[in-house]
């Protein structure tokens, strides 16, 4: 009996046509996503083509031709089948060698280019373990093949980064809900509550209402309050308590339905916002809106860098001793361009393109003597003549 359809949820259905244009564009024959035991962890593509777990050698290919190849084990075959989204299911028992050279000799020309998910600059590109390689070119060992595998960052980065419509409208779910937390969270922070009351709470209402985090929620929400708080990823403290006088700062990813969020606030403790308070508002306002502006297809991420850096140092502050803003989709860091300085830490994702569709934070802040820290983080999609700001801008600094 064949496996009933059930239509594949419409990410898969969506990426999985744009994936075929991205092949064609790179100019390779094939890409291919080669995964074992996916339930511990896996290629950070996966998810984007396939939504259910792979336990034996797997090999998911997409050809220039439009061909569809799923070659899997046998007991993973119907889920794929059932689908809808590949043009052909190959199942196997003993060994993937043969269905898979059967697969790639027929989709890669003589001469032609197999694209495999490495990266040295791009994490999320970078999903085919080294053990996976080396079977790989087992595989492909005294083939026509053979040779024949290069990086398929070029298409990995641009399917991650260039948001179907579908993709925008969950990433701006995830937004709202996360919104719906920094409302609560302003309600919640008193004068006396530690940074850890309040890390505790959000995780409650996380739970509550089935979000995910948008990294490691050891880590998420950062919280700080004070001139002693840890700066950057650092952990909740219970000794740290809101005290008049702090600015309290929030740092909060929220994933729903596999796609997240990362967004930062900040308010003053206190009756009224004093000058300093007021002046880094303005001036890491500036910067953002300095970012913005310089953000549209085309540009190169230590291009947008540039302008935000230059604006926070004319402001009279420091630099920020990180990247103005990074791509957002299913994870917080989502991979591909990032709008950084020519750091070598960046490789090369600095100087690649911005492209139309693509989701970034904008996001720094400064420090301020006996404060603490002032950080705001939007996220913004890039649109043909600049970008659009996908949250309601922080312009104000409420008190709590």
């Amino acid at each position: 009996m064949s496996p009933s359809k059930a239509p594949a949820a419409p990410i898969q259905t969506e990426k999985l046509t744009q994936a075929v244009r991205l092949v064609r564009e790179a100019g390779l024959d094939a890409w291919l996503t080669f995964v074992r035991e996916t339930g511990a962890g896996s290629d950070p593509v996966l998810p984007l083509v396939c939504d259910s777990g792979l336990t034996w050698q797997s090999a998911l290919i997409v050809a220039a031709s439009g061909e569809r190849i799923a070659v899997v084990g046998n007991y993973d075959a119907e889920p794929l089948q059932a689908s809808g989204v590949w043009t052909e299911v190959v199942p196997y028992v003993q060994s993937i060698r043969e269905p898979l050279l059967a697969a790639l000799e027929r989709t890669v020309r003589p001469g032609g280019k197999i694209g495999v998910n490495f990266s040295t600059s791009d994490d999320k590109a970078d999903g085919l373990t080294h053990g996976m390689r080396l079977l790989l070119d087992g595989y492909l060992a005294d083939t026509r093949l053979a040779g024949s595998i290069v990086s398929a960052e070029p298409v990995v980065t641009r399917l991650r980064g260039e948001k179907t419509p579908t993709e925008i409208e969950k990433i701006r779910g995830a937004i709202a809900q996360g919104d719906r937390i920094f409302s609560e969270i302003a309600g919640f922070a008193k004068v006396g509550r530690s940074e850890l009351e309040v890390f505790e709470f959000v995780h409650r209402l996380m739970a509550e209402r089935g979000l995910g985090f948008a990294w490691d929620p050891s880590g998420d929400p950062i919280v700080n309050s004070g001139p002693d708080s840890m700066i950057g990823h650092g952990k909740p403290s219970s000794r740290i308590q809101i005290s008049p006088g702090h600015v309290f700062h929030v740092d909060l990813g929220v994933v729903s339905e596999g796609y997240s969020s990362d967004v930062q606030r900040c308010w003053f403790v206190g009756d009224s916002v004093p000058n300093d308070v007021q002046e880094g508002l303005e001036a890491v306002n500036r910067a953002i809106t300095a970012a913005a502006e310089a953000l549209r297809p085309g540009v190169l991420g230590h291009e947008v860098d540039a302008v935000a850096r230059g604006s926070i140092v004319a402001s009279g502050y420091p630099e920020y001793l990180h990247a103005v803003g990074h791509q957002v989709g299913r994870l917080a860091h989502d991979g591909g361009a990032v709008l950084g300085p020519r750091w070598e830490r960046y490789g090369s994702t600095v100087t690649t393109p911005v492209r139309l569709g693509e989701v970034y934070t904008l996001e720094l802040g400064v420090t301020l003597p006996g404060r603490g820290y002032l950080g705001i983080e939007e996220m913004v999609v890039v649109k043909d003549l600049g970008c659009e700001f996908l949250t309601e801008r922080q312009r104000a600094m409420p008190v709590l």
